[in-house]
């Protein structure tokens, strides 16, 4: 394990029992956290983004914040909803956010997860084209955005421009090198991990997966994190790919842990999501002994590079950066991580 970072929901609350009553809180709390994970020496601050829901949607300003209160963590998203995006607008926030952190930017995208409305894609503008359906459309987004990353001009510019261009065609702006190679897609399927492989970008497993064997999640999950590393050696890229997991971890070190998750023994669930059958990652929560040997059968932890810990933020900062703390301090040391 060489990478851990948190993965925020962040979800908002009017409920007297949550730190984040308002969206506002969610925002500068989400910074906020940020913040203490870097100086606790986490590796990673991702944002979960939804619409249409109170929690955490339009990415592209927190993770500015984000980025210009921290100088060392990698800043991300688990995922963005490429159904809802403009390709061509989402490169120039990209590449500005991105800017900003110097390059520390780690963008995982994928066709999107079931929404709070309908077709909540179409109240943005967007619809599938003939034949396509909304997963080929967020794939079809997905693959603009990808290639203007490159970087390559494709606009033919104004002959009596407003100011002077460079010379021949023109790209969006403002450009972040290297940007394209730190680019993730979320995959639920063996099928889609493959095709994620094959167009060069990282790979986001998540807390569920189709489920496409009847295995223990972890098992199934392991095997969906190598059918993508041998689709990545098969497409021949130069580069080394990088993997992450989320899970949500507890070591329970104190009365307030036992009191919040003293009582989850939890297991794999399997249900129906957007008309696919998956199986749902369990939770773990348990002392810091018992926990690591709990983490070291799970064969996906084994298999990534990257740990995303799913965090309560309606618990606050303070509590979540206990929780960041315990798994780095009791945990992480015994699964390989520095």
């Amino acid at each position: 394990m060489k990478k851990i970072g948190f993965l925020s929901f962040g979800h908002w609350s009017a409920s007297p029992q949550s730190a984040t009553r308002s969206a506002q809180d969610v925002l500068l709390q989400s910074i906020d956290l940020a913040v203490a994970a870097e100086e606790l020496g986490a590796d990673g601050a991702y944002f979960r983004v939804h619409h249409f829901a109170q929690q955490l949607a339009s990415p592209f300003p927190l993770l500015a914040a984000v980025g210009a209160r921290t100088s060392r963590i990698e800043i991300g998203t688990g995922v963005i909803d490429m159904r809802y995006e403009n390709p061509l607008y989402m490169v120039e926030d990209a590449g500005s956010a991105d800017l900003i952190s110097g390059g520390r930017l780690q963008l995982g995208i994928s066709r999107g997860s079931p929404e709070q409305v309908i077709d909540g894609w179409r109240h943005f503008g967007y619809g599938p084209a003939q034949g396509e359906t909304d997963a080929d459309m967020g794939r079809r987004h997905a693959e603009v955005f990808l290639h203007l990353l490159n970087g390559q001009g494709f606009a033919k510019p104004n002959p009596r421009p407003m100011f002077p261009n460079p010379p021949g065609l023109l790209r969006l702006e403002p450009h972040s090198a290297g940007l394209r190679d730190r680019i993730w897609w979320g995959s639920a399927s063996n099928a889609t991990a493959v095709w994620a492989a094959q167009q060069g970008m990282n790979l986001q497993s998540s807390t569920l997966k189709a489920d496409e064997s009847g295995e223990p999640f972890h098992v199934q999950q392991a095997k969906q994190i190598r059918a993508y590393r041998e689709a990545w050696a098969a497409a021949g890229h130069q580069r080394e790919p990088r993997v992450s997991v989320s899970r949500s971890i507890f070591a329970l070190t104190n009365d307030q842990d036992r009191a919040y998750f003293g009582r989850d023994d939890s297991s794999d669930q399997v249900g129906v999501i957007d008309n696919m059958r998956a199986v749902f990652g369990r939770s773990y929560a348990a002392e810091p002994e018992k926990l690591i040997e709990q983490l070291r059968v799970d064969e996906a932890i084994a298999e990534a590079d990257t740990l995303l810990l799913t965090v309560p933020n309606q618990l606050g900062v303070a509590y979540n950066a206990h929780v960041i703390d315990n798994i780095l301090r009791h945990i992480a040391p015994a699964l390989g991580w520095r």
